[in-house]
């Protein structure tokens, strides 16, 4: 697992593909930061909770793209059959590479760290909140890579597993917009599947055992459902 691992965090730096998200994420988290202070509002009326909800959105678009080739791009570089037909099982495989798409997110989020400084120095910063925030936001990216994996698993195209990552993720979040229309059980699946609420409970500090036991599980879901694809895609191998 761990030479797939660095194989693929190396190939995330040996391109672009990991430096134009980072700055494009960079980028757009401090637009979405000064934005307060053009309101006059300050830094010091900033909820940094409110900036990573906000974020949250953002990661809907951008990890997908950041997991379109883990998988699906194995055919079209012509390592598909080297991969599969490796002595690493598919589980190794699989929790590799999300390993290394969780670990660029990681480093992405990392650029973050100054914001809750200013906040800090400009006014108030309400540390639990903060800290609970960046829980939720760790959780809701491992969901995420875990998800654009399975995609990634499931087309030869990087473009497609774009594509159907970015809309599924984002309906799901703005499916909460929504749920007022809904009744009976499509009413609790989408209260269930809503990411807005879970969210929400870590930017107010609250830390809730039904909201971990709902990321692992999705997470769990998804790298299995991920592993499921590539046995089928070794056993065609032959």
């Amino acid at each position: 697992m761990w030479a797939i691992y660095k194989r693929e965090l190396k190939s995330y730096f040996y391109s672009p593909l990991a430096y134009v998200l980072t700055g494009i994420y960079t980028l757009l988290l401090s637009l979405n930061f000064i934005r307060p202070i053009l309101m006059a509002t300050g830094p010091a009326q900033t909820s940094f909770g409110a900036i990573i909800y906000n974020l949250n959105i953002l990661l809907a678009f951008l990890i997908p793209i950041l997991t379109m080739r883990v998988l699906a791009d194995e055919k079209r570089n012509g390592t598909e059959v080297l991969l599969m037909t490796s002595p690493n099982s598919v589980p190794a495989i699989v929790f590799g590479k999300f390993l290394a798409a969780f670990t660029v997110f990681l480093l992405m989020a990392a650029v973050t760290a100054m914001y809750p400084i200013i906040i800090a120095i400009s006014g108030e910063l309400v540390v639990a909140s903060m800290i609970t925030s960046y829980l939720g936001y760790i959780l809701t990216g491992a969901l995420f890579v875990a998800f654009g994996v399975f995609t990634s698993s499931l087309t030869e195209s990087p473009i497609v597993s774009a594509v159907i990552g970015s809309l599924c993720l984002f309906f799901i979040w703005i499916i909460d917009y929504f749920r007022g229309a809904l009744k009976g059980l499509l009413f609790d699946l989408a209260k269930w599947i809503s990411f807005y609420s879970r969210f929400l409970d870590f930017v107010q500090g609250k830390i809730c055992l039904k909201d971990f036991v709902f990321y692992f599980t999705l997470i769990a879901l998804f790298l299995s459902l991920a592993m499921i694809a590539v046995e089928k895609k070794r056993w065609s191998q032959g």
